[in-house]
């Protein structure tokens, strides 16, 4: 089984992730052993960012990375651990999972594909990037 960054890049529908990724010194962390969650959003959902987001954020690398921590946890979620609850994340802060009516949710945003499975976690791929709750402040990068 493939870890993290090759079940993405097998994936094909990640790669504005995975530049990101890369443009924030992130893919050497989820290639190590983990175990992490990944809700990836796909290269629609960046698109969708408004116009002048991405450039911003590559151009901001700690708030890049910072941004992307928000989408992983150091621990595996699946599906049916996905009951009411929050998450917490890289970055420090939480993300709110929940199961209703069979789908999946993080932050109030569908699952759209679930347990995405990797050799150092999963992936759940969203067609949304997640913002957190606050500004974007740098993640300790551990």
């Amino acid at each position: 089984m493939k870890n993290i960054i090759l079940t993405a890049i097998d994936a094909g529908k990640f790669t504005t992730l995975l530049s990101m990724l890369k443009a924030a010194s992130f893919l050497d962390t989820l290639r190590t052993a983990g175990p992490y969650t990944l809700f990836a959003p796909t290269d629609d959902a960046f698109k969708a960012l408004a116009p002048g987001t991405l450039d911003a954020l590559l151009q901001d690398p700690d708030r890049l990375y910072a941004l992307l921590a928000y989408h992983v946890a150091c621990e595996v979620f699946t599906v049916k651990d996905m009951t009411s609850r929050d998450i917490k994340t890289v970055a420090g802060t939480s993300l709110a999972v929940a199961l209703r009516g069979g789908d999946a949710f993080v932050n109030g945003i569908r699952i759209e594909q679930a347990d995405i499975a990797a050799s150092n976690g999963v992936m759940h791929m969203i067609h949304t990037v997640l913002m957190p709750p606050t500004p974007l402040a740098a993640a300790s990068r551990a």
